[in-house]
């Protein structure tokens, strides 16, 4: 549900529509649902003779069970056992939601490493900009209930490197993150066995601390597909060939995701006068280093929230299935 600018009243109709048939919820201003829901895929219309009431069509029910319904009850839940409002009327986006999951799940490493309000909001309500957290007083209340906080302190720690890890009982892979989005879903990640480190930009001398069983995994790579994403990953590549680890790339599986480089708050240039934006080559396989080549060509770069983490491993099986 990512980037569909869903909030919670949305996501609280689209729950009722679903187990009702029909809801009088006001959810028809998002676009998402108004033109993709509604209009491209036919799956709610207006009740006859009443446009107040929207109504499920014949494949509402199947799409909400594969694309909404496990988190939907998982936001639920989360608020319910936080204590937080869950009716109608809260604003949280979906993304808001998410933020306060991994808020929740990082809790003890975020108290002892607590920032100012500003670098706080900036982190971890990406691209909301530092003040967005002052500007919503109702959000704002509900991180400093989760963290058990009275308020954010005034100055930032000397230490801001932080070590957050999305556990799981019995991990068959480990995910090392540039960014921290996925973590902010860790149900997903769960399910499929999969555990999470963040080890984006300073980040990176965390990895001195991943103990040999967890290294005995496979061990993946995901991040932004732009310069410093990509040099990162030689940077953590060759820390973890310096314990004997190999570490794979995970690879986009779309190409038509890719953003501008000069998107809003995205700061890494290609440069166009050194081979390969100056990326070692050797650091990547023949693949990789085409879809890079493509990327600087066309000046754009593939964000890594942009993908379904799933996806990747999904679209790694069909290729070995092919192969």
């Amino acid at each position: 549900m990512n980037g569909k600018e869903l909030n919670w009243r949305h996501l609280k109709g689209l729950y009722q529509l679903y187990q009702e048939g029909k809801t009088a919820a006001k959810i028809t201003d998002n676009d998402y649902i108004r033109n993709f829901l509604m209009g491209q895929k036919s799956l709610m219309r207006y009740k006859k003779g009443n446009t107040k009431v929207l109504e499920a069509a014949p494949h509402f029910t199947s799409y909400y069970r594969q694309y909404f319904k496990t988190s939907f009850e998982h936001y639920q839940k989360f608020l319910q056992q936080e204590g937080l409002e869950d009716d109608g009327r809260r604003k949280y986006t979906e993304e808001d939601i998410q933020t306060l999951i991994f808020i929740a799940e990082q809790k003890q490493e975020l108290k002892e490493k607590l920032t100012t309000i500003r670098t706080f909001s900036s982190k971890f309500f990406k691209k909301k900009g530092s003040k967005y957290l002052e500007n919503k007083p109702g959000l704002l209340d509900a991180v400093c209930r989760i963290l058990e906080i009275p308020a954010f302190p005034e100055k930032d720690p000397q230490n801001l490197q932080w070590r957050f890890v999305v556990d799981c009982e019995h991990p068959e892979k480990v995910i090392l993150c540039e960014n921290i989005a996925h973590l902010k879903s860790p149900w997903k990640a769960r399910e499929h066995n999969l555990e999470l480190w963040y080890v984006g930009g300073n980040n990176i001398g965390i990895i001195d601390y991943i103990g040999e069983e967890k290294l005995s995994k496979p061990v993946y790579y995901s991040c932004d597909w732009d310069y410093h994403g990509l040099s990162i990953y030689s940077r953590i590549r060759r820390k973890l060939q310096s314990k004997g680890v190999s570490v794979v790339l995970l690879q986009p599986y779309r190409r038509d995701v890719a953003l501008p480089v000069d998107s809003p708050h995205h700061n890494s240039k290609w440069n166009f006068d050194q081979k390969l934006s100056g990326l070692d080559p050797s650091d990547f396989t023949e693949e990789e280093q085409e879809l890079i080549l493509w990327l600087i060509k066309n000046n754009e770069w593939i964000e890594e929230e942009s993908l379904e983490l799933i996806g990747f491993f999904t679209m790694q099986q069909k290729k070995d299935n092919a192969g």
